[in-house]
């Protein structure tokens, strides 16, 4: 299967969220909505298309799902799940994403979403290949020989 046809995948970082000192529940900050509005905005420029926004039960990432559900309009909505906590394992997700026959877009957080991108592209090496900063979306392709990453949209790209 050509990478142009291959089944694709986004992870999304939460926008920036308030300070625990400001907020313990810690939503999105203004700056933070704004970064997703651009991100949302120009990913349904791109055309891109979703199943379903999945997030984990943090506020920050429910918020995120939600803007980005507002601008990409999936089939299936979003929703919580497990294993896409800061500190999960990439295990959980990795299985999801593997089995998922339409493209999703899974809403999570650092380190895991950094390990989680090593595991799908690099296979069981703890080596992190990427570290992205709040409101980035990262495009993985399943191919029949693994992940490959495919792109990244940062905040400030969606600006352009």
């Amino acid at each position: 299967m050509a990478v142009e046809k291959a089944l694709r995948h986004y992870l999304v970082r939460h926008g920036e969220a308030k300070a625990d000192m400001e907020d313990s529940a810690r939503p999105l900050s203004d700056r933070g909505r704004d970064e997703i509005q651009r991100v949302a905005r120009h990913a349904a420029i791109l055309g891109l298309e979703v199943a379903q926004i999945r997030h984990s039960g943090k506020v920050r990432a429910r918020q995120t799902a939600e803007i980005l559900a507002e601008h990409l309009a999936p089939r299936l909505g979003i929703r919580q799940i497990e294993g896409l906590a800061p500190g999960d394992a990439p295990d959980r997700a990795r299985a999801e994403l593997e089995a998922a026959g339409e493209p999703l877009m899974l809403v999570g957080h650092l380190p895991h979403l950094s390990r989680l991108v090593s595991a799908l592209v690099l296979g069981d090496n703890e080596e992190e290949i990427i570290w992205p900063d709040t409101g980035t979306m990262v495009c993985l392709a399943k191919t029949e020989r693994g992940f490959r990453l495919l792109w990244v949209l940062t905040p400030e790209l969606a600006q352009a």
